[in-house]
């Protein structure tokens, strides 16, 4: 598969002064599979999963110095482990704590080897660690396959391509906008989990796609046990179910069981954020930047990180996504908004923990909302998602007036547009927004 992380991993090998790397991310979404590939390019390449083999944490017991532990590993595995040469990985790094700790020391002692950890849940252990490696380490945050990987792990670089060069004054020719907008109704449906992406692009079958789906999300499910310590694992549950639920709309823990006291419920988002699974949409003023500066803690809204597993909680009907030319449907169920939510999260730079914000001006004689806002440069840029091909854009333009900014963005199944100060770009082409 053809992975946005890819990139930053070559340019992260190339580094003179390169520190530790630490892969960042949901379970699934494919960090083992980067890392192997990059693996390949080296002359040899130690993978070292922790919870595979679980005696592998003795090795770090007692002295953390990286030159000793990475001659106990040679020997273990019977492969070098040399500068240049080698590329270190450790995964599942979570299962042991050693390592972790180890990091700082690889980086103030062997800094010329390449060296990677990831693994699953990683933020929970890492919150344990704090000094576990603040300014000795980089950081690449991974999600799943953005649509434009999709497409270009299903062969059509061409369309990429032409994506990107695209205008209001030249849009795509009508017969590729539409075939366009079929690919992204099936991405609807099955989202950019690898493993169901893989399927799909071999077997072509939808419904086991969905039911690897189900997988997935169990699996997701028996990970809550690890969250015992710090939330009732019914509660994370009717939490996870609620998101796709309430996409599109502020979050409300009285919506889910009015009965629980919120704090317990809250506890219980606190973790699904911190594991990855959920994205927090927060509300901003935007009347300046940073955008984070100015949120209101308590009005927020969330999305799952996989449109596909969206899709699955849900249990929609998915017939009416993938009828072509089809747009009504395209937003059922938040679908539309949580895909951009997603998308934007991709495209950013994965350096960094990206966030996402909203704007809402609640009055009395007039309600407005901007579904996104986003911060590209300098520029305070507002995006406004439709599912169909109409829409009147008022609460676009209140905002673009009210803050006194020159452009504003529509999201829809429309093909590539200006209207005034307002551009539209098609929903398969959220990269563009970055680009």
């Amino acid at each position: 598969m053809k992975r946005i992380i890819d990139e930053h991993l070559l340019s992260w090998k190339s580094e003179t002064k390169r520190k530790p790397l630490v892969i960042r991310g949901a379970r699934q979404v494919g960090k083992t599979f980067s890392v192997r590939q990059l693996g390949g390019i080296f002359d040899h390449f130690v993978e070292v999963n922790f919870e595979k083999d679980r005696r592998l944490a003795s090795l770090f017991a007692g002295s953390l110095d990286p030159k000793n532990i990475c001659e106990k590993l040679s020997a273990y595995y019977q492969i070098p482990v040399t500068p240049g040469n080698t590329l270190l990985f450790f995964d599942e790094i979570q299962v042991c704590p050693d390592a972790i700790r180890s990091l700082r020391f690889f980086y103030e002692d062997f800094p010329e080897l390449h060296l990677i950890a990831a693994g699953s849940l990683l933020e929970f252990a890492l919150s344990e660690i704090p000094s576990h490696g603040v300014g000795r380490l980089t950081n690449l945050f991974m999600y799943p396959l953005s649509f434009e990987e999709f497409l270009k792990t299903s062969g059509y670089e061409a369309l990429c391509e032409l994506i990107h060069t695209a205008t209001p004054i030249k849009p795509l020719d009508t017969v590729l906008h539409l075939k366009l907008l079929d690919i992204l109704r099936v991405f609807l449906v099955i989202g950019g989990m690898p493993e169901v992406v893989a399927h799909y692009l071999e077997e072509r079958n939808i419904t086991a796609c969905q039911h690897i789906l189900d997988d997935i999300i169990l699996t997701m499910r028996d990970d809550f046990a690890k969250y015992r310590k710090r939330a009732p694992l019914g509660r994370l549950d009717e939490v996870l179910n609620a998101i796709p639920f309430q996409a599109g709309n502020k979050f409300k823990y009285a919506t889910i069981d009015s009965n629980v006291k919120s704090a317990v419920y809250k506890d219980c988002l606190d973790m699904l954020l911190q594991a990855g699974l959920v994205e927090k949409i927060n509300n901003t003023d935007a009347r300046g930047i940073p955008l984070g500066a100015q949120i209101k803690p308590n009005m927020f809204k969330t999305i799952l990180f996989d449109v596909g597993i969206h899709q699955r909680i849900q249990r929609n009907d998915i017939t009416p996504f993938l009828i072509p030319h089809n747009d009504k449907d395209i937003n059922r169920g938040g679908i539309a908004e949580a895909f951009v939510g997603t998308e934007l999260l991709k495209y950013a730079d994965p350096h960094i923990p990206s966030s996402l914000y909203y704007w809402h001006r609640e009055s009395k004689s007039s309600n407005a909302e901007v579904d996104y806002v986003i911060q590209k440069g300098m520029e305070i840029i507002p995006l406004e998602v439709k599912s169909g091909t109409k829409g009147q854009m008022q609460s676009l333009h209140l905002f673009l007036k009210e803050r006194n900014l020159q452009k504003g963005i529509r999201i829809s199944t429309e093909n590539f547009a200006e209207y005034g100060t307002i551009s539209t770009i098609p929903m398969y082409a959220v990269s563009r927004i970055y680009g």
